[in-house]
């Protein structure tokens, strides 16, 4: 049987380890996974990215909640736990709703474009 006292210990007691392989590949696969929404990969590429990236969120989300649980309320608990949640939903709206991201994502990218030409107009003017 799984003691989940013991799996929390270990979680707290190995923090910064865990926080540091954690917040990176949930951040890169998290990215990579608008990048595959972006590029219009095939279906079961984008689930097999948001797959991991969302074993990575989840992870990350029930870490934070082993300081929750022990009564630690601080800002970096917080933090990591808007990014978790915020990685979670991403890849979770990019396997139930591809289309409607890559909708966004292709306004966000044409958004920053005309921004970078404005820029630059201004810059060499």
């Amino acid at each position: 049987m799984i003691d989940l006292t013991t799996i929390a210990d270990f979680s707290r007691a190995n923090c910064l380890g865990i926080c540091a392989f954690l917040v990176p590949f949930n951040l890169l696969a998290t990215v990579q996974t608008l990048i595959f929404i972006g590029l219009n990969r095939p279906q079961s590429q984008i689930f097999l990215i948001s797959g991991f990236a969302s074993l990575y969120s989840g992870l990350m989300v029930l870490h934070v909640f082993t300081w929750f649980m022990i009564g630690v309320v601080m800002i970096p608990t917080y933090v990591l736990l808007l990014l978790g949640t915020t990685c979670l939903g991403i890849n979770i709206w990019a396997v139930l709703s591809p289309q409607s991201l890559r909708h966004i994502l292709e306004k966000i990218v044409f958004w920053v474009q005309k921004i970078i030409g404005r820029v630059q107009n201004v810059a060499f003017n």
